[in-house]
């Protein structure tokens, strides 16, 4: 999911690249206010990553299903192009993520939970006429995680544990040295880290992907920062350690809308899905479009939403 959505900040530049080249091209650019088609329609949007298409596509097909006008609009890029498109009605509905999209609007907020994160979102998405709906449980955030081996054989099961396992070395994205649950809210937070020599730092460029699943399973990091929806987390049976402390704030994905298309019926239709959207789900949508399968997005949300009676 960010950020632009999943705090992915080494593929925001190309992103924005990207986004550059589109507004070059005119009417090709799918923020463009001119393509937006009838008022009446609920355009959907998504951020440039699969499992933001999936979601996008279960909002879609849910409400075609109850018989609304629907047009989608995929791919578009981070918050800095989503955010403007739902201003100017290129699009008017994207799932989202709830701790992200705050700090898009305020960098420096300290709500963690997801009550405490969807009770300041309200009034901050409001200032440019859009609506939060319910939240779902399902969640795409930063975690820390180890091997089902080491967690075993250290007692591992939530951060605060590390003290057991050190000295240990984590594998993240760069910027994870710095942020506040990265090394710095380890040692704060958790106490893990305080003394040298106990957390060597190693630096990994692909935000959690194949190459930190792989330092963690061969043991060149004993732990690593890899999100809650990786389909690695059950391929290599991974252990989560649980947040108790809520260092890492709440990411749950919750439907964004434009107020000036919000009704009952779609407030209804989107806030079921909430209701039964969990973190496997997340997973295992993301297996199927991602992994040996590679089926469509469109069939992979058709799939979940007759799973769930939603069709």
């Amino acid at each position: 999911m960010t950020t632009i959505s999943r705090t992915r900040v080494g593929a925001l530049a190309l992103t924005l690249g990207l986004g550059a080249a589109l507004s070059a091209c005119g009417s090709s650019d799918p923020t463009d206010p001119a393509a937006s088609g009838d008022d009446d329609k609920i355009i959907v949007g998504s951020f440039q990553f699969p499992e933001s298409e999936i979601l996008g596509e279960i909002y879609a097909q849910a409400l075609e299903a109850e018989g609304i006008d629907v047009d989608t609009k995929f791919n578009i890029g981070p918050r800095q192009q989503t955010i403007p498109a739902l201003q100017d009605g290129s699009i008017n509905l994207i799932p989202e993520y709830n701790g992200n999209l705050l700090a898009y609007y305020n960098p420096d907020y300290t709500e963690r939970t997801t009550e405490e994160v969807d009770g300041a979102l309200g009034e901050a998405v409001a200032a440019d006429d859009l609506e939060v709906l319910d939240s779902s449980e399902a969640e795409d955030k930063d975690a820390y995680v180890v091997t089902r081996e080491t967690a075993e054989a250290n007692d591992l099961t939530s951060i605060g544990d590390l003290s057991k396992l050190v000295p240990f070395s984590l594998g993240s994205n760069p910027q994870f040295g710095d942020l506040g649950y990265g090394i710095p809210g380890l040692k704060s937070v958790y106490g893990v880290g305080t003394e040298k020599g106990e957390v060597t730092f190693v630096p990994i460029e692909d935000f959690g992907g194949p190459d930190t699943v792989k330092a963690l399973v061969d043991d060149t990091v004993q732990v690593a920062d890899i999100y809650t929806t990786s389909p690695a987390l059950v391929a290599e049976d991974l252990v989560v350690l649980e947040d108790p402390e809520n260092m890492i704030s709440a990411q749950n994905v919750v439907p964004l809308i434009a107020e000036s298309v919000n009704s009952e019926e779609i407030a209804d239709v989107l806030n079921a899905i909430s209701a039964e959207l969990t973190t496997d789900d997340l997973i295992a949508l993301r297996e199927r479009v991602e992994g040996d399968e590679k089926a469509s997005a469109s069939t992979a949300a058709k799939d979940w939403l007759d799973d769930k009676g939603l069709l």
